[in-house]
């Protein structure tokens, strides 16, 4: 178990918190990584694109032109996908892309990614986040006083309305909690402020 330094709002110093080596200090599964991110992206598709094929363009009933002795080659529509306005080849129709991933495998990818901004120094503990009004400047100041990146992700153990107003309109910075925490988002931003509670239910979640 490691010990992890703690700042305050002000990015002064506030003491220091024990990081679970089970969670904060694994050795790093790349392929875990890979296919947990590849599943959340897989998962956001839409699936709703729609093109039509022969059968289902608009008309084509009538043979172009006599089958022999005109020199050209034999057709028998003018939707067939060789015309223009004719139906598209393997058109592709409504589908969905979600499937489901083991979940040993989605926690090892959250612990891996969890060890590796301890490792590259991108996390950031702060003892506390607390507004008393949605302020965007107050939120500004505190992430320049921590150092934090463009690109930050404040994780809360719980929704705050005046965090994250506060933060809703600066660029990269995004606010989430700790039982939506995923592997894409933390991977997305530069930096990764913790409070001091979400580290504990952290732990306390994937211990």
């Amino acid at each position: 178990m490691a010990t992890y330094k703690m700042l305050n709002m002000a990015g002064e110093a506030a003491g220091e918190i024990e990081l679970k080596d089970e969670i904060f200090g694994i050795e790093i599964n790349e392929y875990a990584v890979h296919e947990v991110v590849k599943n959340y992206l897989a998962n956001q598709r839409q699936g709703t694109q729609s093109a039509k094929t022969r059968s289902e363009v608009k008309g084509g009933g009538q043979k172009p032109y006599r089958q022999k002795g005109t020199g050209r080659a034999r057709q028998g529509s003018r939707r067939a996908p060789n015309h223009v306005g004719g139906g598209i080849v393997f058109a592709p129709k409504p589908r969905d892309y979600r499937y489901t991933i083991n979940k040993k495998v989605r926690r090892l990818a959250t612990k891996s990614v969890l060890s590796s901004k301890v490792v590259e120094n991108e996390l950031i503990v702060i003892d506390s986040i607390a507004f008393e009004a949605p302020k965007t400047k107050e939120m500004v100041k505190m992430l320049a006083a921590v150092g934090a990146a463009k690109k930050a992700l404040i994780v809360l153990p719980e929704v705050d309305k005046n965090v994250v107003k506060s933060a809703s309109n600066i660029p990269g910075v995004q606010t989430t909690i700790v039982t939506s925490l995923n592997v894409y988002d933390m991977l997305n931003h530069t930096s990764l402020i913790l409070t001091k509670e979400a580290v504990e239910k952290i732990q306390e979640v994937y211990i």
